[in-house]
This record gives C-alpha cells, sequence and structure tokens, in this order.
C-alpha cells in the first residue's frame, strides 16, 4: 500500500508571484486569470447577459403584443384602408359626375316619315322637308329621327330598311333631303351623288347654320371631306374644307369621308391640321353645330337604337289630345338626351298601334308626358311641320330652365 499523498502549500513568493491588494480586500493572480477567478466579475456579467436577455425579451413581447395581441390598432389600420378606399372611389364619382357635367344636354326630335305621303308633288314633298330643317335649325336641334309606321314584317319584305335605295316610303326621302340641307354647300358635290329626290333642293332656302362658311369667312372649325390627292411635301390627307387652297392633316384616311378640322386662329393654310370629333365645336366653343340624321324603323327603334349612352332620359310625345298645361308652367326635370315626338297624318296613336313592341298599350305609356302644345288651335288639324315651330317654340322656355338646372 502506497503512502498516503499530502497537499503541500505552496507559498506564491517563493516562485517571485507578489500578492497584489485590490479593492474589497482581494487578492488577485496572474492577469490573465481574472475572469476565471474573480466570482464579483463572473457575478456582473451574468447580470449583464440576464439584462440583454431580458431586453431582447421584452421587445419580443411587445412585437407580439402589437401583432397578435392588439385588435384595435388592426382595426385601425383596416379602418383606414377602408377610408383610403372609399375617399378614392368618391373621387372617382366626382370625376365621373364631372365628366357628365362637362357634355353637353342634347335635344332630339322625332318625325313619322308618313308625313310626305301627304304631298302631291316632289316639288312640294322638298319643301316640307325643307321646313321641318329649318325649323331644326332655328331651334337648335341635335338630332332628327325619322321614323317609318310600316310593322315590322312589312319592313323585312322590303328595302327600306336601306333608304338610300328606296322610293317605297316618305321616311328615306325625308332622310336624304335632311342630309343633304345640314352639308355645307361646299361639300355637298362630292357627297351626294345625283339623285332624283335632289331635283328641287336648290329651291329651298339655305339653313346659314354656323358650320355653313363662306370661303372668305375664318373660323376655329371648318367641315370638310378627305380628298384622293396627296400632300407632296408631308404625310397626311388632304381635305377640302371650303378654303381656296385644301388644308393638309395628320392622318391618313380614305377618300369622300366627312371630317371636322380644327384650324385655329393662325390663317396659314400650309400648316398640318387636326380631326376632331363633330361634338368638339359645341362642347368646346359652345357653337351650334348642325343635326345629325337617323333612320327608325317603327317608333319603338326611335328609343332603342338611340346613340347616346344611356339612352334618352325624358320622353315628350305631343298631340291634340294631349295634356294642355302653359309654357311658364312646364316644369322638365334636368336631362342629358330629351327626345320630342311628333306624330304623321293619324298622330303619334297611330304609330303606338301599328308598333309591335306597344301591342296592347295606351300611347301615353310611351312617353314621360303626353302634351298639346297647340291647345286653342282654329284649324280642325295642324300640319306636323307647322306643329314643330309652335311646339319647338312652346318648349323654348322649359328646356332652357332644365338645361340650366344640368349646368348648376
Amino acid at each position: 500500500m502506497s503512502p498516503a499523498r499530502t497537499q503541500k502549500h505552496i507559498n506564491p513568493a517563493k516562485f517571485g508571484a507578489a500578492a497584489v491588494p485590490i479593492a474589497g480586500g482581494r487578492k488577485m493572480g496572474k492577469k490573465s486569470k481574472r475572469s476565471h477567478d474573480d466570482p464579483e466579475l463572473e457575478l456582473e456579467e451574468s447580470e449583464l447577459t440576464e439584462r440583454i436577455d431580458g431586453d431582447l425579451e421584452k421587445k419580443n413581447k411587445k412585437k407580439k403584443k402589437r401583432s397578435h395581441e392588439d385588435p384595435e390598432q388592426k382595426v385601425s389600420h383596416d379602418g383606414e384602408a377602408k377610408k383610403k378606399k372609399k375617399k378614392k372611389s368618391k373621387e372617382e364619382e366626382a370625376n365621373v359626375e364631372e365628366k357628365k357635367k362637362e357634355e353637353r344636354a342634347t335635344v332630339t326630335i322625332a318625325i313619322a316619315g308618313s308625313i310626305i305621303n301627304n304631298t302631291q308633288s316632289l316639288e312640294l314633298a322638298t319643301r316640307l322637308a325643307g321646313q321641318i330643317a329649318r325649323a331644326s335649325t332655328i331651334f337648335r336641334i341635335d338630332e332628327i329621327v325619322v321614323f317609318d309606321n310600316k310593322s315590322s314584317s312589312e319592313i323585312n319584305n322590303s328595302s327600306v330598311t336601306n333608304p338610300s335605295d328606296s322610293n317605297e316610303s316618305g321616311a328615306p326621302f325625308l332622310v336624304r333631303i335632311l342630309k343633304y340641307l345640314e352639308t355645307p354647300q361646299y361639300l355637298r358635290k362630292t357627297l351626294f351623288p345625283k339623285h332624283n329626290d335632289l331635283r328641287f333642293v336648290g329651291m329651298l332656302p339655305p339653313l346659314d347654320a354656323p358650320h355653313h362658311l363662306r370661303k372668305h369667312e375664318w373660323e376655329q372649325y371648318r367641315e370638310g371631306v378627305t380628298l384622293r390627292e396627296k400632300p407632296i411635301n408631308s404625310e397626311g390627307t388632304l381635305v377640302d374644307v371650303g378654303l381656296d387652297k385644301s388644308v393638309v392633316v395628320d392622318q391618313v384616311l380614305s377618300p369622300g369621308v366627312r371630317v371636322t378640322v380644327a384650324m385655329g386662329a393662325d390663317r396659314d393654310l400650309d400648316l398640318v391640321r387636326q380631326i376632331v370629333p363633330p361634338s368638339k365645336p359645341r362642347e368646346e366653343a359652345g357653337m351650334y353645330w348642325g343635326y345629325k340624321v337617323r333612320y327608325a324603323s317603327h317608333l319603338s327603334s326611335v328609343f332603342k337604337e338611340c346613340p347616346f349612352e344611356g339612352g334618352y332620359d325624358y320622353l315628350i310625345g305631343t298631340s291634340e289630345h294631349g295634356l294642355k298645361i302653359s309654357s311658364s308652367e312646364l316644369k322638365i326635370p334636368t336631362f342629358r338626351h330629351l327626345l320630342i315626338a311628333f306624330g304623321g297624318l293619324a298622330g303619334l296613336e297611330e304609330s303606338v298601334e301599328e308598333d309591335n313592341q306597344y301591342k296592347g298599350k295606351n300611347v301615353r305609356e310611351a312617353f314621360n308626358i303626353y302634351l298639346n302644345t297647340c291647345p286653342h288651335q282654329g284649324s280642325r288639324t295642324i300640319r306636323t311641320e307647322e306643329a314643330m315651330f309652335i311646339s319647338l317654340q312652346y318648349f323654348q322656355e322649359p328646356i332652357s330652365r332644365a338645361m340650366r338646372g344640368v349646368e348648376a
């Protein structure tokens, strides 16, 4: 058995390591042993670690609380997003409303083509069409719709659906004359080939509308027709606008097309011009720029085939059997597209009876209001061309009031 080992006391001085007193009465050996031999330092480090870990834990708890435990804040963010979306939708609605306000309100008249059938000659028929064109221009009508009184089966079995090739109905004749008279004089030869229906149009008084400009007159817009000739020094299309020289537009178009050209204030005819929509002179400059003409197979087609977005929003029928209201008391609501209808030889009642779409319906059901615009007539009958002048004058003030409401 080996002898028991005894632990010898090592004297540091023996090895030249002097004991150095430090604060708190502790002794410190070699510098490299501080972190391992100093329990207070170890305590300080552990406290520091605990503090750091504690801070991190608190931050994580706060983040967690924000993301999972704060429903009010989440609702607040959702509420703000909804408010922004609602605000955006309101702005979009406001823009749509502003656009609607910028669009000019229109007035359309609808006339039965059968009124031509009552004339005794081509000359008298032409004069009748001329009176309708004059009345429409004087009262600044935007659109004229000529409708037939034929039933659907009759229309499908005839060539009336193409008014330009038919002489079987008064409606196509009326459409052709109205279009011819609305066209500026310097464009008629190009746009209208010779036709028997046009034989007596030279006898009619001119419409003298604002877009029927003379050669010496300058306006910021002019109607023109595209030509076959090509411009010499530039690309585009030559357009005859009724001046001494044709102008060049910046688009390439086929010949024989009627266009509206923005002329501007500069009278240099060598400048390249721009083509604009026909509605621009009205919308931008407030100028009356003639009427459009449309054919309808029957009365219901007048409304169904409306070219305006949303259709006609107020319909007025005229008849001696209508309501008797004075012009000053008549209230027309604000409208975008108003239509006033005039019947044929037997009135609008016959047009409704012969239209399959109105089978079993009363004529009053086809309109918002049915009016007698000349209640104290001395003659048993008032011709349609006479009724037009009377009625359009009757509607002048009520329409003016309604349009002021639109602009406001």
